[in-house]
């Protein structure tokens, strides 16, 4: 057996590092060459993971030959067939399509949605593409969904963007503070790093907040159950309460911010008995965690999708860094607001220019001197990069139904599932002249709004980097060739661009030359990464800062990996912003129509909409079938119990699910997991209650909460043992079996 590869897990930001071994499997009867099969396991010289890893990581393999899309596909009409076509009719057609929308409708008329599962390169490729040669800021990414809040309120709080702590932080930290994540299910091996800390340190104290007692809360010292959307008053309460007590640390405050006056005259109207009735929590439980995060010296909070999908998302996280501020708790060993990404490489996005409104390097589109750089760099005539920026996804989708798109190219995500308001965004993709959609898989739901399929080559089979939640890059080999003719990302998007006449700007031979040109871009960057290269991360994980000219200040920072240590910022004057909200609640509440607020989330085995996690066998027995939960008082008024089935309506859909009754959700709020689409169970896509409405600063939609009514629906009852089963309350072998017919095998062309 040869030496294993080492990788990264291609699942959510934290970056686990992976070994994948080849074992040769029997020749079959007909003579042809034994086939490879690949095994994962965690890399123990990993700096991020240190050896460990989650079913996602440890099972990734088993998907890499599942319901594979190899080759290019095109059809006239969504009524039509796909057939088979070569690669040079599918780019010329492409191309053709580009030049035609531009000469017709202008640049804007072109929009491409790309995917935290790229790589660095694929992403850097794509906006050179997009943004310089073709001059639209109309690339968007799923990161929109994911972490475009905790981008805006790091650039609003500290002048950019980028985490300041680490993954020791873990491990040195006395106060843990998690709100709006289930880390332990959606961040598994964070959690575990700090679940051991946490136990073996009896005054280390873990606060979770969360509506549901998912399995984080569950081991915490402290849980507040709040009302969905009342972060910001809890923050407010918080810091009200330190202020109160002289919990501050002045000379930090006077040093290093600006704006404290102004947050004081906020903190003044959050009264903590006002704040434990507006967030449904005893006022002994505001005041024990304002007791922790004063007493403790190094604080270290934690934040996911419950902050960030928020028509105030940007506003939470704001609120949080306040309390950071106000103590002195970032830039030191365990303290610090620490946002925890949801996918692989959202993080390598966010430093390529990945949304809508950025450039490589940390920079903005609507900044002259910013654009002025890159088109430099890129050898673009002066004014090539738009001054406007881009369309988010939403407003693609909006695009779309005011006729405003002659082209949409979509790859590496699913739309048909994750977006908002599922029925009108299916509707908009209809109307699409003309959609691209470039993945690994078929089928998938958003495969049946495509006219042309490009098979692109997935995790293992092309070589790239990515970066994690804490800052670090990590080399993610090929180990394996692309079934069929799939290709890489960057390559796909580097043919059109010397097709439609860019030879120079795409002239690239490899992934490592692109990475070399993509980290020019980042020198004197607050994301500055001009001292890597593929050569130099073959050897290990390297996190940024990494200048090719280390100063005191970044050799500093990369011995303790930290940023802000010395107290200066990345505004121009050095200090952070005190960024003061008051709270305005969710976009959609509750009513006498819709009496319940539904909140969304991830279950532990499944990854984002099941393209990859729904082909493995042993997570599909984990959590083969959707769910409803609610808290045991609610279901008595409605005379339902467990195992029944219920509809659950909003303005805008309906799904319908079996219902689990638990106490790990307070009264009047729902969970569903976010992960069926259609193709995976009938009725059960959860965005088809949720509503659009989105963060004014991070264009964030409110994924986590929207306004249902729950009502019966005769469906025979499922045993209540059958469906503790299914959702892993009980062992996953006594649930019903998998149901599979709604997918076909990869279809043969």
């Amino acid at each position: 057996m040869t030496a294993p590869a080492k990788t990264l897990c291609p699942y959510c930001g934290v970056g686990c590092g992976l070994e994948v071994l080849a074992q040769p499997q029997s020749a079959a009867s007909d003579g042809t060459q034994p086939s490879l099969r690949w095994q994962t396991r965690g890399d123990r010289a990993h700096p991020s993971s240190q050896g460990m890893v989650c079913v996602k990581g440890a099972t990734v393999a088993e998907s890499l030959d599942c319901d594979r899309l190899r080759y290019p596909m095109l059809r006239q009409s969504l009524e039509a067939p796909f057939e088979r076509v070569s690669w040079e009719l599918a780019l010329d057609t492409l191309a053709e399509r580009i030049q035609t929308v531009i000469n017709s409708q202008g640049p804007d008329g072109i929009c491409v949605y790309g995917s935290g599962q790229f790589q660095t390169e694929d992403y850097y490729v794509a906006q050179k593409l997009v943004k310089g040669c073709l001059g639209t800021n109309n690339f968007d990414a799923n990161s929109r969904l994911c972490m475009s809040s905790a981008v805006s309120g790091y650039l609003q709080s500290f002048g950019a963007d980028g985490p300041p702590c680490c993954y020791d932080d873990l491990e040195i930290t006395d106060c843990a503070f998690l709100i709006g994540t289930n880390t332990a299910e959606c961040h598994p091996i964070v959690f575990n790093r700090l679940r051991k800390h946490h136990k073996r340190n009896p005054h280390v104290k873990l606060i979770v907040v969360d509506p549901r007692c998912t399995d984080t809360a569950k081991v915490a010292d402290l849980h507040l159950a709040i009302r969905p959307g009342t972060d910001i008053t809890l923050l407010n309460g918080i810091g009200h309460l330190l202020l109160r007590w002289g919990a501050l640390d002045q000379r930090f405050i006077d040093r290093s911010t600006q704006g404290f006056q102004d947050y004081v005259e906020v903190l003044r109207h959050y009264e903590p008995a006002l704040v434990a009735e507006r967030c449904g929590i005893e006022e002994v439980a505001l005041v024990a965690a304002a007791c922790v995060w004063a007493e403790a010296s190094a604080v270290l909070s934690l934040w996911s999708m419950g902050l960030n999908q928020s028509s105030e998302g940007t506003a939470k996280v704001c609120s949080l860094i306040n309390v950071h501020l106000m103590t002195g708790q970032v830039g030191r060993p365990g303290a610090g607001p620490f946002s925890l990404t949801g996918q692989p490489n959202a993080m390598g996005g966010r430093e390529a220019g990945g949304l809508a409104h950025i450039l490589p390097g940390y920079r903005l589109v609507k900044h002259p001197q910013h654009r002025q750089q890159v088109e430099q760099f890129w050898r673009l005539p002066a004014g090539r990069i738009s001054a406007t920026r881009g369309l988010s996804v939403g407003e693609m989708m909006l695009a779309l139904e005011q006729q405003q798109v002659g082209l949409l190219w979509i790859a590496a995500t699913n739309p048909a599932v994750s977006l908002p308001d599922l029925n009108r965004t299916k509707a908009a993709l209809r109307r699409s002249p003309f959609t691209v959609y470039q993945d690994a898989y078929y089928p998938t739901e958003t495969a049946a709004f495509a006219h042309l399929l490009l098979p692109a080559a997935q995790w293992g089979e092309k070589t790239g980097t990515m970066t994690n939640s804490e800052r670090t890059v990590t080399l993610c080999p090929a180990f394996r060739s692309p079934p069929g003719e799939a290709r890489p990302d960057w390559e796909i998007f580097a043919e059109v661009g010397r097709r439609l006449g860019f030879a120079e700007q795409f002239a690239f031979a490899s992934s490592a030359e692109v990475y070399q040109e993509f980290v020019q871009l980042t020198q004197g960057r607050p994301c500055d990464m001009s001292g890597l290269s593929h050569e130099r991360l073959a050897v290990s994980p390297i996190q940024w800062p990494c200048p090719v000219q280390e100063t005191p200040a970044t050799a500093a920072t990369k011995h303790d990996k930290r940023l802000y240590t010395d107290g200066i910022f990345a505004y121009p004057d050095g200090q952070a912003r005190f960024m003061t909200y008051h709270e305005k609640g969710l976009a959609e509440p509750a009513d006498a129509q819709y009496p319940f607020v539904l909140t969304t989330g991830r279950l532990y085995g499944h990854w984002h909409t099941q393209t990859r996690t729904g082909r493995i066998a042993k997570i599909q027995k984990m959590h083969p079938q959707p769910f409803l939960e609610i808290h045991p008082h609610d279901a008595q008024q409605l005379g339902l119990q467990t195992g029944d089935w219920v509809e659950v309506r909003s303005a805008r859909g309906l799904v319908r699910l079996p219902l689990l009754i638990t106490q790990n959700i307070r009264p009047g709020a729902l969970f569903v997991p976010m992960h069926w689409g259609s193709l995976w169970a009938e009725d059960a896509e959860c965005n088809a209650l949720t509503h659009p409405e989105s963060c004014p600063v991070s264009l964030q939609p409110e994924l986590k909460a929207c306004a249902v009514q729950v009502v019966a629906w005769p469906k025979p009852k499922v045993q209540e043992e059958d469906l503790q089963a299914e959702i892993g309350i009980i062992t996953p072998a006594a649930g019903l079996p998998v149901e599979s017919s709604r997918l076909s095998a990869s279809p043969t062309f």
